[in-house]
């Protein structure tokens, strides 16, 4: 029985419907973090805390999520 052998498949990235995005922050001039959250505005607003607190006004923020990839169609 011959198999066909597909070269071309579209395919569609999309998150993964059974996680949640997480977001992080961490100070660039300090050891301090968030607490990490699956709500962004959470993570900000302490962010903002701790400038108010120490004048830090520079954070990386990182979000993951996990991704899926499908067939397209």
């Amino acid at each position: 029985m011959p198999r066909a052998v597909l070269r071309y498949v579209t395919h569609r990235i999309t998150q993964h419907p059974d996680t949640d995005v997480t977001f992080e922050a961490e100070c660039l001039r300090c050891d301090w973090s968030a607490t990490p959250s699956e709500d962004g505005a959470a993570v900000d607003i302490e962010c903002m805390g701790h400038t108010g607190r120490t004048t830090h006004e520079g954070f990386r923020r990182v979000c993951t999520s996990f991704a899926l990839v499908v067939r397209a169609g």
